[in-house]
């Protein structure tokens, strides 16, 4: 049923979110059409714009009746001296055929010179040329249609079409007008005989992978467009767009991310509260079977004190009396135990600080524990450093601490326990260890025997009693010390505890 609940959330989870990023691209694939729409009409309105300079030109020219190549023509053909005496007049005709696809297709004219005397035959064909130039010009300015005189001004080069400064004034303005406030960069390209080449521009232009928008110019030519383009790109367009469309989702994203974390830790509490759940049941197994069996002894002994079924000599008495004793005592102990955990979880366990001497301490719970290991045929050992090793803390707690750590060392030990004790000093801290020979930890439990009601699995064997209580009082005790404990074990070699204790400087 929990796997079940959890796939279905996952499932939903999932759906959500795939919704969320289709709607938070589809937000961004607007943003981006936007963008690229409004730099497209910019450069639109740039390129209308350098039309409607031309086109102002060409009709001023028509009103001042001058043709844009004039100063060309008399500085190109200015070559008769200065000094010259000759008079020389000259009268002459000319007809101008003018077809769709060209401008001048045909040309006639007919010149007739008087007193021609001093001039060379060079000089007289020059100066027929000129003379029949002048004659053109008067009647094209006849023509006052400035179509014309656009036709001129569209044969020029690119370079010489456009004004750089005007050029950079009329893109800022344009892509100003539309909002977007970041940087560009814009360069004029050719493309003849499909070769691009800049002609003028930024002098740092290099899109690179960057998207270049490209505008043709001058697409109204009367006769045919030039492959000329404007291009443009913004160096923090990506930037741009995600900010602009991280505006619009980011609540959007929050919540989302709200939604997956409390998923997450819904998930993590379920999880620990049927491990929690689990524990909960050992521990009352566990529990039972231990306050169960002192029970039943006690009231044995009793029954067969009352029933007369044992013969009431003294030392029967005596015996059945120790076994009370015993059993009661076991009782308690493990009740106590219990009891002492839940004070310390609560909060209410008080400390009394003292100053003491871990060595000496340390001999006394050796000395007491030694009885315990020789029942066993076992053998303890202890190696002290020399001198006082004086720590504060509450010598009550921590002769616990090193009770609880012999009392597992002789539990879990298959064999007979060899059980060794040291003590330390260590740069700053004290250091207790007790190493055993026993059955060991796994690796893959060592970070979970400090948790409360946590035993190391063991299949359906239990031939070792407990509520999984003493290593997490251990822990708790040290942390509240602001001490440390570390574990070293290997499986059927034995376990060390480590214990590290500030020590006082004397």
């Amino acid at each position: 049923m929990l796997i079940t609940l959890i796939v279905v959330m996952a499932a939903v989870l999932s759906g959500l979110i795939f919704v969320q990023t289709s709607m938070i691209k589809s937000a961004s694939d607007i943003r981006e059409e936007q963008f690229n729409q409004l730099v497209t009409n910019a450069l639109l309105l740039v390129s209308a714009q350098l039309n409607q300079i031309e086109e102002r030109e060409a009709r001023l020219n028509a009103q001042l009746q001058k043709l844009p190549i004039e100063d060309e023509i008399a500085k190109d053909f200015n070559v008769f001296p200065r000094n010259s005496t000759h008079q020389w007049s000259l009268s002459f005709g000319s007809r101008i055929t003018k077809q769709a696809q060209s401008r001048f297709i045909h040309e006639e004219f007919s010149i007739e010179l008087t007193d021609t005397t001093g001039l060379s035959a060079d000089s007289l064909a020059f100066a027929k040329i000129v003379q029949a130039q002048q004659e053109r010009k008067r009647r094209w300015l006849r023509n006052i249609d400035w179509h014309n005189y656009k036709i001129i001004l569209e044969d020029r080069p690119i370079e010489e079409r456009i004004d750089s400064t005007i050029l950079d004034n009329l893109i800022k303005s344009a892509i100003a007008a539309t909002g977007i406030n970041i940087e560009f960069k814009y360069a004029i390209k050719n493309s003849n005989l499909g070769r691009k080449r800049i002609i003028f521009g930024n002098k740092d232009y290099n899109p690179g992978r960057q998207k270049e928008f490209a505008q043709g110019l001058f697409q109204a030519d009367i006769y045919g467009a030039k492959p000329n383009y404007l291009n443009v790109y913004f160096p923090k367009r990506s930037g741009y767009l995600l900010k602009q469309t991280g505006l619009s989702v980011i609540p959007t994203i929050i919540l989302t991310a709200f939604l997956i974390g409390i998923f997450v830790y819904t998930i993590m509490v379920i999880f620990k509260q049927k491990k929690l759940s689990n524990i909960k049941n050992d521990f009352i197994n566990n529990m039972t079977h231990e306050l169960k069996t002192p029970i039943s002894t006690i009231s044995l002994a009793s029954q067969m004190l009352q029933d007369g079924s044992i013969s009431n000599t003294p030392s029967m008495i005596d015996h059945v009396s120790k076994i009370i004793s015993d059993e009661s005592k076991r009782l308690s102990f493990q009740v106590e135990k219990v009891l002492q955990m839940a004070v310390f979880n609560e909060g209410r366990l008080k400390f009394k600080f003292k100053e003491f001497d871990i060595n000496k301490m340390t001999k006394t719970v050796v000395a007491n524990f030694e009885l315990r290991v020789k029942s066993k045929n076992g053998k303890l050992t202890a190696n002290f450093a020399e001198g006082s090793l004086m720590v504060k803390g509450d010598e009550v707690h921590i002769t616990n601490v090193i009770f609880n750590l012999l009392d597992n060392a002789v539990k879990y030990s298959n064999e007979i326990p060899e059980i060794e004790v040291t003590t330390e000093k260590n740069n700053e801290y004290v250091v207790i260890s007790v190493r055993d020979n026993g059955i060991g930890i796994p690796k893959e439990h060592q970070s979970q025997i400090f948790e409360r009601f946590f035993r190391v699995p063991t299949g359906n064997v239990h031939n070792v009693k407990g509520f999984g209580l003493g290593l997490s009082y251990v822990k708790k005790i040290i942390d509240s010390h602001d001490g440390k404990i570390k574990v070293e074990s290997a499986v059927n070699k034995g376990t060390k505890f480590s214990i590290l204790l500030p020590q006082i400087n004397n």
